[in-house]
């Protein structure tokens, strides 16, 4: 994907890869970084989200900083046929914080929905879950829990250098 950047884009990712800043006006800050108008930023930006080479910009909370202090990884066993229809459902409750598909890995691992739960405690987690399992009624062919013990650093594709055009 990096090889449909040209140098100027791959600044701008370099810039912001890391988050961005927390100022009123992040995409001046960032233009400021990279020498660009802010305009020309946010065009390369919407440009690089639209082709797929940036796929998306959101806020990552911590959620233990914010007392959310159980965290359940719930995943599920429902149809191969059904899973896309049934994930969008659940990834659009409000404390699901990502849904996503995952292969199976017979015969030990039936489960292909994954979808994160957090709640200040196990006990709301498991209220969460509760309701997820209601949406899912006779599409629920099982579940489990998974609870995280620690945190992990998350962060995706790193560029380190700009490349040399």
């Amino acid at each position: 994907m990096t090889g449909s950047l040209d140098a100027i884009d791959r600044s701008i990712v370099v810039a912001t890869q890391g988050g961005l800043p927390l100022t009123p006006r992040p995409y001046h800050a960032i233009a400021e970084r990279v020498g660009l108008p802010a305009d020309e930023v946010m065009e390369r930006i919407k440009r690089m989200l639209a082709s797929g080479v940036i796929r998306r910009i959101g806020a990552v909370p911590n959620h233990y900083a914010l007392g959310y202090r159980a965290n359940g990884m719930s995943v599920w066993d429902v149809s191969d046929e059904r899973v896309d229809e049934l994930g969008v459902r659940i990834g659009t409750l409000d404390f699901v914080s990502h849904c996503y598909r995952r292969p199976r890995r017979l015969p030990g691992w039936r489960y292909n929905l994954f979808a994160m739960v957090h709640g200040k405690s196990r006990d709301e987690v498991q209220r969460k879950v509760a309701e997820i399992a209601a949406l899912l009624g006779d599409a629920n062919r099982g579940h489990e829990v998974i609870y995280s013990t620690r945190i992990l650093k998350k962060t995706g594709l790193r560029l380190t250098k700009p490349s040399r055009v």
